[in-house]
């Protein structure tokens, strides 16, 4: 059974959506960095061990990565899923977790890398928007992307009316992108990611027009 840890610093939506998915593969902790974060007492109501690493304690990124790094290690992670995770994570430790770790960003990657996304959607008027389920790597944003939700953007949408419509895509597919790993539909292999024991090309896309 896969064994999965969560990386948190906010509400944990993304969270709740995954442990409602009743994943074949088992939440064995959640991490975050912020000891106020809700998403902690979503965890404690189903169960889940929680650690709470501050990054402020710790004298540099590494450092606080390190001690991440441990906590995963003496949890047997198998994968790694940031949900709404608010710190840059250091070279060192992407290495470490190398196509174990994913994370969803709210754009059709690689369209729109970085902070603001629903907004320079709307800038530059587009006619879709999304979200991106894809592995972690050094480079922001920019792993191999393995799903993506789909909408049209309405002409009433404003920022908050996209990043709300954005969320349902996210809980939609961040729990099946993770159930596919846990299940082997999607492995990372020295060869590259198969889906379906294919090597793959794009990513899999789910529509909500």
């Amino acid at each position: 059974m896969t064994k999965i840890a969560v990386l948190v610093s906010g509400s944990g939506s993304n969270l709740q959506a995954l442990i409602d998915a009743n994943l074949s593969g088992q939440i064995v902790g959640v991490i975050s960095n912020k000891p106020e974060a809700y998403a902690l007492e979503r965890a404690k109501k189903a169960g889940i061990q929680t650690a709470v690493i501050e990054h402020k304690q710790y004298p540099n990124r590494e450092a606080f990565d390190d001690v991440m790094h441990q906590q995963l290690l003496d949890w047997n992670v198998d994968l790694v899923v940031l949900a709404g995770f608010m710190r840059i994570l250091s070279a060192k430790f992407v290495k470490a977790w190398e196509g174990k770790m994913l994370n969803i960003h709210p754009s059709l990657l690689p369209n729109y890398k970085g902070m603001h996304t629903h907004q320079r959607v709307l800038n530059t008027g587009d006619v879709l928007h999304g979200c991106t389920v894809h592995y972690v790597t050094a480079e922001l944003d920019a792993g191999q992307a393995l799903a993506q939700g789909l909408l049209k953007v309405n002409v009433h949408d404003d920022v908050n009316t996209l990043a709300d419509r954005v969320h349902v895509l996210e809980h939609v597919i961040y729990p099946q992108v993770v159930e596919w790993i846990c299940s082997g539909t999607i492995r990372h292999t020295e060869q590259g990611v198969l889906y379906r024991g294919q090597a793959m090309q794009e990513p899999v896309q789910f529509c909500k027009f």
